[in-house]
């Protein structure tokens, strides 16, 4: 009977679609993605390589100059910027939502604060984004964090990536 109803299971979170469906919603924004009241950013994230610390999810303009750009100088020029947090769940799937002012092209960052110090740590820190491509160890642009946002909720998965070495940054299984 055990067997089976892990089997059940097993077989219910096969594919990103089904476990990320029914997976809790996280951040100040989460109530824009369960009511599919976008427009809004459904990020959802895989290869956390711990569950300590917070997440961070950050909206940018779609554009190299503005991407990263200190989020005071961006609000300051009238530019989007955005940005939700949430506690590490301590098991589970993570989906994060943020929202979007309007229908349009984005750029999202997405960090794993593992020390909770609202400051990246390099050498301990996650990060990804919608590309997937692995990072290595140059600043990375905005072509790796660009998102197409409709009017309802554009669902996107990114896998971290943490320091590995010479290499750079991947993902920790890689």
């Amino acid at each position: 009977m055990i067997a089976k109803t892990l089997l059940a299971a097993a077989i219910a979170t096969v594919g990103a679609g089904p476990a990320f469906a029914q997976a809790e919603v996280l951040g100040t924004d989460r109530d824009a993605c369960i009511g599919n009241d976008g427009p809004a950013i459904r990020v959802n994230v895989t290869g956390l390589k711990d569950r300590t610390g917070r997440l961070k999810l950050e909206l940018y303009p779609a554009n190299e100059d503005d991407f990263l750009k200190d989020d005071r100088d961006l609000l300051a020029q009238g530019k989007v910027f955005r940005r939700v947090w949430a506690d590490t769940p301590a098991s589970g799937t993570v989906s994060l939502c943020i929202r979007t002012p309007r229908p349009g092209r984005y750029a999202i960052l997405f960090t794993h604060d593992r020390d909770g110090k609202n400051k990246f740590n390099f050498w301990k820190d996650g990060a990804g984004f919608p590309s997937n491509k692995r990072l290595g160890r140059s600043r990375p642009n905005v072509s790796q964090a660009v998102i197409d946002v409709g009017g309802g909720v554009t669902a996107t998965n990114i896998r971290v990536q943490y320091l590995r070495g010479l290499g750079g940054f991947a993902p920790s299984d890689s």
